[in-house]
């Protein structure tokens, strides 16, 4: 099994490709060969002539542990040259960063859902080069969360950092079959390649994730596996009062926490609901005291999920739909509860909108949860032709 980084290294027709060409690398900490050897080091260590790097949300380092924290350019103390941020000043390269290099390698892990911003910042890399006639290649990676898909798509008019395109939550492709589907969506003119992954089997053993790779973290709240099953559902928690754990060693692997809820009462009523969408994973009583974020130094009744061992069943598993039917039941139990965040929060450079909007890329699941007479099919009805949809649409684009 090797990722897109470690077929660069070990082909010399690859490698041979990019000599007398200036090279710069898109990073993170989960960007390491199958040796843990960080791919700036690696590439450099190779021979290659690499003049930049640039860092997605959480910086190179991925120092950054809250959310929304923007990172400074700096030059790396180590190789002297510029590292470039492509989360404070701004979020598009721009011309002089561009400039900085022919080539760009874009090896950035990520977590197979829309609203992880790593895909937006690969959009806004494609559409740069396009303009400024730079050569982009993806380095694949896996998609930890595997082929499912599950969503509404991203309605015209609600684009953000969060959502690029009219794409599902969980969309089901690697970043380099995403670049693919950015390029003939929006027509890009642009000199595009993927090193694709060797024997990566989306549905073999790991069940997107390959059993002989460690995880590494891509972003801080992002710790391991479970989290990544279940993010496309527990990152709408950003968009609510309740809290994702954030403050917790476990943050984005609860469905919900909060000191005014009772998670047990929620649990039947989510029961009660639709039972058919809580397989595929448990779901534990968990307690917690957040040391920072939303509801700090408050103990917090939650339910943890376990998408993991035994539990999990990879075709059974829908974390939107999960997430979506805690939100209901807890309006169910508590009609008059405040659930969601207000306007005033601006979420991701957003203004004058809820942010619970912003993440699902539309009013749709919010007005679903908000109206007392929708059912669970009602939700149904409005994500299956959209799901069947999006992946008619990407199936020919898929490289594995």
């Amino acid at each position: 099994m090797k990722f897109g980084i470690d077929r660069l290294l070990a082909e010399p027709d690859l490698l041979e490709a990019l000599k007398g060409r200036r090279v710069a690398l898109v990073a993170h900490p989960a960007s390491v060969t199958a040796d843990l050897t960080h791919s700036l080091d690696a590439l450099i260590a190779a021979g290659v002539n690499v003049t930049s790097a640039f860092g997605p949300q959480h910086g190179l380092k991925g120092d950054k542990q809250d959310n929304m924290v923007e990172t400074a350019d700096e030059t790396d103390p180590h190789y002297g040259i510029p590292v470039f941020s492509l989360y404070g000043e701004v979020r598009r390269p721009t011309g002089q960063m561009m400039s900085s290099a022919d080539v760009f390698l874009f090896d950035l892990q990520d977590l197979g859902c829309r609203i992880y911003t790593f895909v937006t910042t690969l959009l806004y890399l494609l559409e740069e080069a396009a303009k400024h006639g730079k050569t982009v290649w993806v380095l694949d990676r896996p998609n930890p969360a595997g082929r499912p898909v599950e969503g509404t798509l991203l309605l015209p008019g609600h684009e953000s950092f969060v959502g690029a395109a009219p794409m599902p939550m969980r969309h089901g492709l690697t970043m380099g079959e995403m670049g693919h589907w950015f390029i003939r969506h929006f027509a890009l003119d642009v000199d595009y390649r993927v090193v694709t992954m060797h024997h990566w089997l989306p549905e073999g053993p790991g069940l997107g994730w390959p059993e002989s790779r460690i995880w590494i973290n891509p972003s801080p709240n992002a710790a391991n596996l479970n989290m990544a099953r279940a993010y496309a559902g527990t990152v709408m928690l950003e968009g609510a009062t309740l809290s994702e754990g954030r403050g917790t060693t476990r943050p984005l692997e609860v469905l919900f926490g909060a000191p005014d809820v009772d998670a047990k009462a929620v649990l039947a009523e989510m029961h009660r609901l639709a039972p058919d969408w809580l397989a595929g994973c448990a779901l534990r009583e968990c307690w917690f005291e957040p040391t920072f974020h939303k509801h700090a130094g408050k103990l917090c009744n939650a339910l943890m999920i376990h998408a993991e061992g035994g539990f999990y069943n990879h075709a059974a598993f829908r974390p939107w739909r999960l997430e979506a039917l805690a939100f209901k039941a807890i309006r169910s139990l508590y009609p008059d509860y405040q659930l969601w965040r207000g306007t005033d929060f601006k979420y991701e450079y957003t203004d004058n909108v809820l942010a619970i909007d912003v993440i699902n890329g539309g009013p749709g699941l919010r007005e679903w949860v908000d109206d007392a007479e929708a059912m669970p099919a009602d939700l149904d009805t409005l994500s299956a032709p959209d799901e069947a949809q999006w992946r008619e649409d990407v199936a020919e684009l898929l490289l594995y």
